[in-house]
């Protein structure tokens, strides 16, 4: 059973998991396997009313559904029918022994990011982000890098999602009120002085908006789309200069878009490998003939271990799932854990002006590599 969002205002994204599930039935299913789609409503009482449908229908395995809060409405009942899930959520809370999730933990991509900006010399960290679950995660996941690595996290700012102003969050994360009281009052006291050598001192602050260093050398920015956009273009505003301070980023910036914000050249992000997903957008593309949604690629990658695990009979064992080897999908490697979520092989980009590149590419392999 597949189980999504078909109605509702998420029934887009609905429609384009299952596009990319049909298409990977096409790629690797035989006669003898059925896919029955239900639709959630985007709700977690549609979740609910839709494996049951599921179990009513004899399903072995279920895919999806996609919104945590729906994998913890179907839960009990699935548990209870001895039936294994493979949901679309990132949400590491809801996984468990037999219900696996695909999403992208935010967790994961925080450590690949410190780890890689320590490996390369950062050791004052700043972080930006949302004041929901996603920017909670990755909180936690940072205190527990700095305790792990020795790095100094000396910032932690939160804000409202639904803001239309980030003014005042960036403006207090750059302690920019301060700084720029050091600015003037250095200005008044070499001006008193009307010496020649407090006039040169005065001629190098003539460019200057504050005076003093920031705590951090680099400050993740754990969004994407637009509010990143209005977030980035602030900085230097609030003179957190790019070319002092390195930002960066989790998968939310993995948008072409962003090339265009010039805060952000020069900025550092992790995402998936791109080499097989657009091997999967050209197929999408060919077969319904429009460009799928980021997350399109994660029905696939279930659909097609579906496809593989789900015996002739029926029957699907679990343990198949949780092969240390892991699996070769749409978006690079990825494994599952006996607890339930995925681990995945991550690259590293730098944001150039108009470009993106990879500056350290995705392991290859799970081998010598720990959950």
């Amino acid at each position: 059973a597949l189980l999504l969002p078909l109605s509702g205002p998420h029934s887009n994204l609905g429609q384009a998991f299952l596009n990319a599930a049909q298409l990977a039935l096409f790629h690797f299913a035989d006669k003898e396997f059925e896919l029955i789609p239900q639709d959630t409503m985007g709700t977690s009482l549609g979740a609910a009313d839709a494996a049951a449908l599921a179990i009513g229908d004899g399903a072995s395995l279920i895919l999806g559904p996609l919104f945590s809060s729906s994998v913890t409405a179907i839960k009990d009942a699935v548990i209870a029918a001895g039936i294994s899930v493979i949901s679309f959520s990132n949400d590491r809370d809801v996984a468990s022994k037999n219900i696996f999730t695909m999403g992208f933990l935010p967790s994961e991509q925080v450590e690949r990011m410190v780890g890689f900006a320590f490996k390369k010399g950062l050791r004052n960290f700043a972080l930006l982000a949302p004041e929901n679950r996603y920017g909670e995660e990755v909180s936690r996941t940072f205190s527990l890098m700095a305790n792990r690595l020795g790095i100094t996290v000396t910032n932690v700012a939160f804000y409202d999602p639904n803001s239309l102003d980030f003014g005042p969050v960036v403006r207090n994360l750059a302690d920019y009120d301060k700084r720029r009281k050091n600015l003037i009052e250095q200005r008044k006291m070499l001006a008193e002085r009307d010496d020649e050598i407090a006039k040169i001192a005065l001629k190098k602050l003539e460019n200057l908006q504050t005076l003093g260093d920031l705590p951090f050398d680099a400050l993740m920015v754990a969004d994407g789309g637009e509010r990143l956009q209005a977030i980035a273009a602030l900085l230097p505003y609030y003179d957190i200069d790019p070319k002092k301070t390195r930002l960066l980023g989790t998968e939310l910036w993995d948008n072409k878009n962003l090339t265009s914000e010039p805060a952000l050249a020069g900025g550092w992000f992790v995402a998936p490998p791109k080499k097989e997903r657009q091997s999967f957008i050209k197929n999408y593309i060919e077969m319904y003939g429009s460009a799928p949604p980021r997350l399109a690629t994660l029905a696939y990658d279930a659909t097609a271990l579906a496809a593989v695990f789900v015996k002739s009979d029926g029957s699907f064992d679990p343990a198949e799932l949780t092969t240390p080897e892991g699996f070769g999908g749409r978006d690079g490697i990825f494994r599952f854990s006996t607890q339930g979520y995925s681990n995945r092989g991550l690259s590293v980009y730098e944001i150039e002006e108009r470009n993106v590149k990879v500056i350290e590419k995705a392991p290859s392999s799970f081998k010598g590599l720990t959950d």
